[in-house]
């Protein structure tokens, strides 16, 4: 497994998310701002782990899915707690406890893992199995 490449997509796909994040409140659709944040992250995180595995599978084949999207995945988690929890969660109110145990984080960390893991089956995998005949 390539872990710095993995490593690096995740924190690329973490600074767009938190870019989408922050934007999600100065553009005002829903009551609940915190609702619309969860909604436009669950939307835009498919498309970034869709091209961030597209990116890593250009030099290795042999890392399942899932292992890549847990490592990306590991590493926005680490990003967000050293840095989203303090400098945007907490000012307004929240604290690491609540950002974690919310079930809008755990959507879309379950969406992550899973657009990972389709990408190997759906890409990947196929072409594996049509290398190995």
């Amino acid at each position: 497994m390539k872990i710095k490449r993995a490593i690096l997509l995740g924190i690329a796909i973490w600074m767009v998310t938190i870019i989408f994040y922050s934007i999600s409140y100065y553009a005002p659709i829903l009551e609940d701002a915190e609702t619309q944040a969860n909604i436009v992250l669950f939307v835009i995180v498919i498309p970034l782990v869709w091209l961030g595995c597209s990116y890593y599978y250009k030099k290795d084949y042999e890392t399942h899915g899932y292992i890549v999207g847990q490592t990306m995945l590991l590493t926005c988690v680490t990003l967000d707690a050293l840095i989203t929890v303090p400098f945007f969660v907490a000012p307004n109110g929240g604290n690491h406890y609540s950002f974690f145990t919310s079930i809008g984080f755990w959507i879309i960390a379950f969406e992550f893992l899973v657009v990972a893991t389709l990408y190997w089956y759906v890409r990947i995998y196929p072409q594996k199995i049509l290398s190995k005949q």
